[in-house]
């Protein structure tokens, strides 16, 4: 009786999600307007549908229901009464490698494709390995905190206290999704929440002492506060075209120490010359509008909403805003551009085109393989314009 109500609260939720709005938002308001739900309840409910999603596109002229039984199959490794209760056979080779899992079910359903599980693998960036990235779909990411320098004994202290496991990577632990760190620190600023791969960002940013600097899409501010780290005597501006967000960044640089900045609001798909008119930068950051396609291990839901065309209207957008960028660095200077896509028409097609559009010469670049490490999949490339 209770896996039936599982499933029925699953169909309410999927029936009742609008497709244009992320998960992570409307569920918080679903459980508010149903009350009745316990912890638990709103715990199973979530994992149903967000391992529905994960299935991408396989199967997608299979009954719901069904679709929602592989999922829960492909993506969990200990038994759990949900499956018990419907898939009893399946149920018994939870523990079984995944290779296993995905035989099981093609052998069940016959028109499963791992491929249609993200149906654009022709269009990854180059290096990446399709089928480990397929994959990385079952697999929930962790949570990545980014530690603050002498804070690293005081936040493992308290993780081993509050019995929490993690892994260590240098500054970086990856943490269970859902651990609640507020619980665990409250009113401390020792962390940052920062994904993996954006933390290694930071290894190709070289800034040097007194330079001044452009985070050109701030957003959080996670890029800008990496950029102190390495070196807090920079002159800073941070840009975005949200208001909001700039708004949101005081109080989270204040507790970094982060005091040497300006703010402006900017929409660089035009013209920034009344904002930045005499303005030269050191070194620009720009973490560039994106599809996301390498966070969708985090916000499965985005795979079912996604269209082939977007693809291309990223890339013009992209390239309408580093016309608007690259004309404050100075020569010789880096430009630090970064996605949070696996489509090489975000990540290599961008870097040829400011090759050829603006003469610039790649230093380095290189796909951040989140996929290996239960992380986001992301781009990154310093070029720099010629010196004189």
């Amino acid at each position: 009786m209770k896996a039936l109500n599982q499933l029925k609260t699953f169909e309410r939720i999927l029936g009742e999600y609008p497709a244009d709005t992320p998960l992570g938002k409307f569920l918080p308001g679903f459980y508010r307007q149903n009350k009745q739900m316990g912890s638990t309840d709103r715990r199973i409910a979530s994992r149903l549908i967000y391992n529905y999603f994960r299935l991408g596109k396989a199967l997608s002229n299979t009954p719901i229901e069904e679709r929602l039984f592989v999922a829960e199959f492909l993506c969990n490794t200990q038994v759990n009464s949900f499956l018990q209760h419907f898939k009893p056979e399946w149920a018994a080779c939870i523990g079984f490698s995944l290779d296993d899992k995905l035989a099981m079910v093609k052998t069940a359903y016959p028109a499963f494709k791992l491929e249609d599980v993200f149906p654009w693998v022709d269009q990854l960036s180059q290096s990446i390995d399709k089928e480990a990235f397929l994959k990385s779909f079952f697999v929930q990411p962790d949570l990545h905190i980014r530690v603050l320098k002498g804070h690293e004994n005081q936040v493992k202290a308290a993780l081993t206290k509050a019995d929490v496991a993690f892994r260590e990577e240098e500054q970086c632990l990856a943490l269970p999704n859902g651990t609640r760190l507020e619980l665990i620190f409250p009113d401390k600023h020792w962390f940052e929440v920062q994904d993996r791969s954006s933390q290694q960002t930071a290894q190709f940013f070289k800034p040097q002492k007194w330079e001044h600097w452009w985070d050109a899409c701030a957003a959080s501010g996670g890029k800008s506060l990496l950029l102190h780290e390495l070196q807090p005597d920079l002159k800073l501006v941070v840009s975005d075209i949200r208001e909001s967000i700039l708004a949101n960044l005081d109080e989270r640089f204040q507790q970094a120490g982060l005091r040497k900045y300006q703010k402006k609001l900017i929409d660089l798909t035009k013209n920034a010359d009344p904002e930045l008119h005499d303005y030269e930068f050191d070194g620009i950051i720009l973490d560039a509008p994106c599809s996301g396609s390498g966070t969708w291990g985090r916000t499965p839901e985005m795979i079912s909403q996604f269209q082939d065309f977007k693809i291309q209207a990223f890339q013009n957008l992209q390239q309408s805003i580093v016309r608007n960028v690259v004309k404050y660095l100075k020569p010789g200077k880096p430009l630090i551009y970064i996605t949070c896509s696996a489509f090489k028409a975000e990540n290599e097609d961008m870097v040829d085109f400011l090759t050829t559009e603006f003469g610039l010469k790649l230093q380095e670049s290189q796909v951040l393989k989140g996929y290996e490490h239960k992380a986001d999949t992301m781009f990154v490339a310093r070029m720099t314009p010629p010196a004189p």
